[in-house]
């Protein structure tokens, strides 16, 4: 049927269900969305039953939105609350969502504002529906920048949404169905994960990463992404650079269609991705994009919670569910036609309870095929207990506090370095440790920000303790932002001992080089591993014990000598080890009949795969870049 044509039956059909008394504007398509504007939303501002049976009778997600000819101008709307606001309320920011109708009223003490006769009067007056949430304890900047661009270019996404809704309909092809999965990156390796999801009417990337170590980029030149006009949608499981640094390459070469990913990963993936074009920028790199094309791929970034269902493609419909791995990871599952298949992408996953977050998911409506990572697979990847990893990483840092030391401790911006920050604190408020200043160089500071703005992604006990205890392990004074190289010099000079967390965490990049740099050749210093370190990556070539190594400095290359100690942490990894990969599968529920191996090294990938098939029982492949695997 031609869009226009179904577009106006199901305007009838919502039309049909919508009570008597909704006063009903339009009825718009908008991604895949039904957006329903009515003049007289505050009648249904508060009854989610009406658009969860629509949403159920039309079988897409149904939105009820106010006119935009009823809301007042934000500005005078601004003004109008913070004077009906008690000043105890000490309201920080107030967010305008114009194609939702919804203002976000965030305040320090939300409790002095949650008067429901203030809230009706707000509602009347603007037309507005002002909702009342607790102020971020970090404020972010990159948050308040990608609301304000939304904000900003609201014309431009909404058509954007209206062209994607007319893709989610168009004819699909009838006769015989198929389901394949294109591995583009990410197989038998780590880094640059990409994969092709294909059936007869659609294409599905998920994640589009690059390789920290070599930069190298997923294998876009296949017959099978091309051209990549015709890929329908884009998935993000996650925000580290390997899932996600080349995403807003494509845009720059065409791509036009969606971004599907969770709300903090939207934020996060902007984070570093405008910080991996400064790093590029000052270390005389050639970048694959700028800053206009990420800006892009914020404008085409359509975020989902956890558990909501949503079509993509005229044939697929996707579910995400935590992963355990960062702040919003997602295992992304996907239905595949009228109950023709039903595939899960783990991304990268923590079966375990951590310091932030709750164990991935291991329950699907349905589940025919697994695609899992295997970062740490291999036979004796196991780790230590969360509680080992704190006493160890506890030894060392008396240790080099013995000798007058400094610790160096390089992390990735999201994920590793909060958990080590909440670690610490907690090793120096309770004297396990001596007291001292924690230095945070790179994007941490700013990371550490939007993991306070979304706390329902956080695990439950840390929730509490920030927000009803009133405990923020994170605004400890023993935490001190690096912001000017005027600092990051002063403290590299310093005689005192310090621990600093720099990114990157691999250590092909980023601050980190410059304090290596200045304490490398001191044996009292320390430098202190707790994250994955890649094959080609500098990092695991300093792990293994390289006496010397060159580096930049100033334009020129110099020699390094290192005499500092080195050691690794293990435990704080946001990868499953090996018995928590185990364990995760014969948690599945359903268990799948295939699972599919990738992002670890060739012998990990192949032992994983192995231990599977002889455990439970379940086909098992762990394929090769740019192969083609067939599902149904």
């Amino acid at each position: 049927m031609n869009p226009d044509r179904l577009f106006d039956s199901l305007r009838e059909q919502v039309k049909g269900l919508a009570p008597s008394n909704m006063d009903i504007s339009s009825i718009e398509f908008e991604g895949p969305i039904v957006a329903i504007y009515v003049r007289n939303y505050d009648e249904f501002s508060g009854n989610v039953d009406v658009a969860k049976n629509m949403a159920m009778s039309v079988r897409r997600r149904v939105d009820i939105r106010p006119d935009p000819s009823t809301l007042e101008d934000p500005d005078k709307v601004e003004k109008k609350i913070r004077s009906m606001i008690p000043d105890s309320a000490e309201v920080t920011d107030i967010n305008f969502q114009p194609d939702t109708g919804q203002a976000f009223v965030e305040a320090i003490n939300p409790g002095a504002i949650n008067d429901q006769e203030i809230l009706s009067a707000l509602k009347k007056e603007s037309g507005w529906n002002v909702k009342v949430m607790r102020s971020p304890p970090i404020p972010s900047k990159t948050i308040s920048d990608v609301r304000g661009y939304l904000r900003y270019s609201k014309d431009e996404r909404s058509a954007m949404l209206k062209k994607v809704a007319r893709n989610l309909v168009r004819p699909v092809i009838e006769g015989e169905q198929w389901v394949r999965v294109t591995t583009m990156g990410g197989f038998r390796q780590v880094g640059r994960s990409a994969s092709l999801l294909t059936t007869r009417n659609s294409k599905i990337l998920i994640d589009c990463g690059l390789d920290p170590g070599s930069d190298a980029t997923p294998y876009f030149a296949i017959p099978e992404a091309n051209p990549i006009t015709d890929i329908d949608a884009v998935v993000i499981t996650h925000a580290h650079l390997d899932h996600c640094g080349t995403l807003p390459a494509l845009f720059k070469y065409g791509y036009e269609g969606p971004v599907y990913c969770t709300e903090p990963t939207r934020d996060l993936m902007a984070l570093l991705q405008l910080d991996n074009i400064k790093l590029a920028y000052g270390e005389a790199k050639k970048n694959l994009y700028d800053a206009k094309d990420v800006r892009k791929e914020i404008l085409h970034t359509i975020p989902l919670k956890y558990g909501s269902t949503t079509d993509i493609a005229p044939d697929v419909r996707l579910t995400f569910h935590n992963a355990g791995h960062i702040l919003g990871s997602a295992i992304a599952h996907f239905h595949v036609g009228e109950g023709l298949h039903n595939i899960a992408f783990t991304g990268d996953t923590k079966y375990e309870k951590t310091w932030l977050f709750n164990p991935a998911n291991t329950k699907f409506p349905r589940l025919e095929t697994l695609v899992i990572e295997s970062t740490y697979g291999g036979h004796n990847d196991y780790q230590p207990s969360r509680h080992d990893a704190s006493e160890q990483l506890g030894e060392y840092i008396k240790e080099a506090c013995t000798h007058g030391g400094k610790i160096l401790i390089p992390v990735f911006a999201v994920g590793r370095s909060q958990e080590v920050m909440l670690v610490i604190e907690e090793l120096e408020r309770t004297e396990a440790i001596p007291p001292l200043p924690v230095y945070l160089d790179g994007m941490i500071w700013e990371a550490t920000a939007i993991h306070t703005a979304y706390p329902e992604y956080l695990n439950t006990q840390l929730r509490t303790q920030i927000f009803q205890k009133n405990e923020n392990p994170f605004l400890s004074p023993i935490f001190h932002r690096v912001e000017t190289a005027d600092m990051r010099e002063e403290i590299c000079h310093s005689p005192d001992p310090c621990i600093v967390l720099a990114t990157g965490g691999m250590m092909s990049g980023g601050p980190v080089l410059e304090y290596f740099r200045e304490w490398a050749d001191d044996p009292r210093n320390w430098l202190l591993f707790v994250g994955y370190q890649s094959e080609n990556s500098l990092g695991r070539t300093i792990q293994r014990g390289r006496t010397e190594i060159t580096l930049p400095s100033k334009g020129k290359q110099i020699t390094v000598e290192i005499k500092m100690n080195r050691e690794t942490v293990d435990g704080f990894s946001g990868h499953s080890d090996r018995k928590q990969m185990m364990e995760y599968i014969r948690k599945l529920d359903p268990r799948p009949d295939k699972i599919i191996i990738g992002h670890g090294e060739d012998r990990k990938c192949t032992d994983l795969a192995s231990s599977i098939y002889k455990k439970y029982n379940i086909q098992t492949v762990a394929p090769q870049n740019l192969e083609t695997v067939r599902l149904k």
